[in-house]
């Protein structure tokens, strides 16, 4: 009765258990929350930010530029696409909805996927593999994917195979690959919209920015339905300056190199059945994973739970890298869970 209580709490709370709001957990499992949480749900980078310093009074006076131009400019030059071609959105949510309300026609999500597509597609369809595309007007999939990790590395083969279906790529978390995967150039193709966060790589998801890579008939759908000033000033100072800082860029690909394999062998060594991955957070299979999280919740640990996520059905927890010295912590708490 217990466990049905804490599962029933948990699916109430879905649309605010996204990851990276672990006081939720502690309220959906009735548990005291303690002084100190270490959060192994958020997938967002967690190296603290160089010396960045921005004029907030200056910053929040002033209007924002209502269409990003600096920040389209540096991406436009970066992908080497039109600036016709990008427009930046309050974090991927505001453009999961934009693209809801913009296409037309039948919608498939290739699961297990990120929750908000379902919430925002209500009328999708379910779908789990990639050959299932060609059935649909619109095709959505997360690449890297939330919440396996795993990445997809020839997608051009099906994009070509169905010209007629458009494809909506998310890829959040692209810049936290832990090898040297080359990425294909998929924003080429014209049926294909590529979603990409600033808000994972650069922590920046308080203040929310992404941006969507699409032909210009897409953009220009989406930006007649997008409020006007959409992305704050703050939020285009900071953004900026990290895309152009490529040291910050460098430390975290080698952090996460180095550390999210040595993460995931030390686990496995303890005899943990973690999942593939090709970026900073995985899957590890567990056999109750209401007591698991728990477990973990009354050691000061939240994960993610994935009973939302289509196919997973709660048989696993996900867990993203964090410091040596916290990842030794989980690794001591999974123990003790078992012994």
């Amino acid at each position: 009765m217990f466990t049905l209580c804490i599962y029933a709490n948990i699916i109430f709370m879905d649309n605010l258990i996204h990851g990276a709001n672990p006081e939720n957990l502690y309220h959906a499992f009735n548990i005291p929350i303690p002084d100190k949480i270490i959060d192994f749900s958020t997938n967002t980078n967690i190296l603290s930010w160089p010396d960045i310093h921005i004029n907030l009074e200056e910053l929040a006076s002033h209007y924002p530029d209502p269409d990003c131009n600096s920040l389209r400019r540096i991406i436009s030059e970066r992908e080497n696409v039109s600036m016709n071609r990008i427009l930046f959105t309050n974090g991927i949510n505001e453009t999961i909805y934009l693209l809801a309300q913009s296409l037309s026609g039948t919608t498939a999500i290739l699961h297990p996927c990120y929750s908000e597509y379902k919430r925002a597609f209500r009328t999708s369809h379910d779908a789990f593999r990639l050959d299932d595309a060609g059935r649909f007007n619109n095709f959505i999939l997360t690449n890297p994917n939330n919440p396996t990790g795993k990445y997809i590395p020839d997608l051009s083969r099906i994009i070509m195979q169905y010209p007629d279906t458009m494809f909506i790529i998310d890829e959040a978390y692209i810049d936290f690959l832990i090898h040297d995967s080359v990425c294909e150039r998929l924003c080429e193709f014209k049926n294909v919209i590529l979603l990409r966060s600033l808000t994972k790589f650069f922590h920046l998801s308080g203040v929310r920015i992404g941006y969507v890579i699409a032909n210009e008939d897409v953009i220009s759908e989406l930006k007649t339905r997008q409020p006007t000033w959409s992305v704050n000033a703050v939020a285009q100072e900071l953004a900026e300056r990290f895309l152009n800082d490529k040291t910050f860029y460098a430390d975290t690909k080698k952090f996460y190199r180095k550390n999210t394999p040595a993460f995931i062998d030390s686990l496995r060594a303890s005899g943990f059945n973690v999942i593939d991955s090709d970026v900073h957070y995985f899957m590890i299979q567990v056999d109750d994973d209401i007591s698991m999280i728990r477990h973990l919740l009354m050691n000061g640990i939240a994960v993610r739970h994935t009973r939302n996520f289509a196919g997973l059905n709660g048989r696993y927890i996900r867990v993203a890298t964090r410091q040596p010295k916290e990842n030794k912590l989980f690794h001591d708490a999974m123990l003790k869970y078992r012994s």
